[in-house]
């Protein structure tokens, strides 16, 4: 008896519906999060403040539709912008798949549960701060995230 083989293993990105190319989100909130280049390096270094839509508690856009008109330096993630993918997450569904690498198995396209993030510690929830000019995110860094 032959399974079916997923999606993300079989359609390139870039021919992917919209609806499959959303579901590869895992929700993490990781790429929501402010972030800086390494001049010599050209390493990403996360920060523990968020974007001003991110909602902390459910670790999704409050805008989403409307995001890039409200937010001047968010990224629509298309294919496009996965060359090269190393600003993203080592973590993230894009980038790995961008990379030939497989779905991390706690992804909830895998288990079946959006909750699996969270539960494999992979979600910012409870992790980071909502921006404020009180907190600059350069002395907010963090290294949970590669």
């Amino acid at each position: 008896m032959s399974q079916d083989v997923p999606f993300w293993e079989t359609t390139p990105l870039h021919e992917m519906t919209a609806e499959q190319w959303e579901s590869l989100c895992d929700g993490c909130a990781k790429c929501c999060l402010e972030k800086f280049e390494e001049e010599e390096t050209g390493h990403i270094v996360y920060s523990r403040v968020a974007c001003q839509l991110l909602d902390l508690d459910t670790c999704r856009c409050g805008d989403y539709p409307n995001r890039s008109s409200q937010v001047s330096d968010c990224v629509r993630l298309v294919p496009a912008e996965l060359n090269p993918p190393t600003w993203l997450p080592e973590t993230c569904a894009y980038r790995r798949i961008a990379e030939g690498r497989p779905l991390p198995r706690w992804h909830p396209l895998l288990t079946g549960d959006p909750g699996s993030v969270a539960a494999a510690g992979h979600s910012v929830r409870g992790r980071v701060i909502a921006p404020s000019k009180d907190e600059d995110p350069l002395m907010n860094l963090i290294d949970w995230i590669k």
